[in-house]
């Protein structure tokens, strides 16, 4: 069987979506699971399988979902509705949508050029405790406390940072 020409391919359509919170670091089998439950859920079995949703990487805290040229207004409204992953809280914000995976990759290397924010360090000591800065999103500023065991996530703002 000979591959099909260009012409003749089914138009797929890529949509890049950012992780929240930052650094959570899903498995891409379980984002699979969670943003194909949030398909089905909401459109259906039937028009689910139009859709063609497909997960095709998670790179850091981005995820680039494929589907059908069209349907991408409906696989944003889905992702939006994401609500955890493999037993994770996690909200999926679409960013941008593409006809190529090279064009996102090099949105997310813009983006993460965007999060490194001068004047923002990588570490902060809180409190007599160690924290590393994991996203930096105008005011608002994860950080995620270093230990060995238990690790938590705090939600701090720049001047909470300041204080410090």
């Amino acid at each position: 069987m000979t591959a099909r020409p260009p012409t003749l391919r089914e138009k797929r359509r890529y949509v890049l979506t950012r992780i929240e919170p930052a650094g959570t670091a899903p498995d891409p089998k379980e984002m699979y699971y969670s943003v194909y439950e949030a398909v089905t859920s909401l459109w259906g079995d039937a028009a689910g399988a139009l859709i063609h949703v497909a997960v095709i990487a998670v790179e850091g805290d981005y995820v680039i979902v494929r589907c059908r040229r069209g349907a991408e207004r409906e696989l944003a409204i889905a992702l939006s509705t994401v609500t955890s992953c493999g037993g994770k809280r996690v909200a999926l914000r679409s960013v941008a949508a593409s006809g190529t995976i090279e064009s996102l990759r090099e949105r997310i290397s813009e983006f993460k050029d965007k999060a490194q924010v001068p004047g923002v360090p990588s570490e902060c000591t809180i409190d007599g405790m160690a924290f590393s800065v994991c996203h930096c999103a105008g005011q608002k500023i994860d950080v995620i406390e270093k230990g060995f065991k238990n690790t938590t996530r705090f939600f701090l703002t720049r001047e909470d940072l300041e204080d410090s």
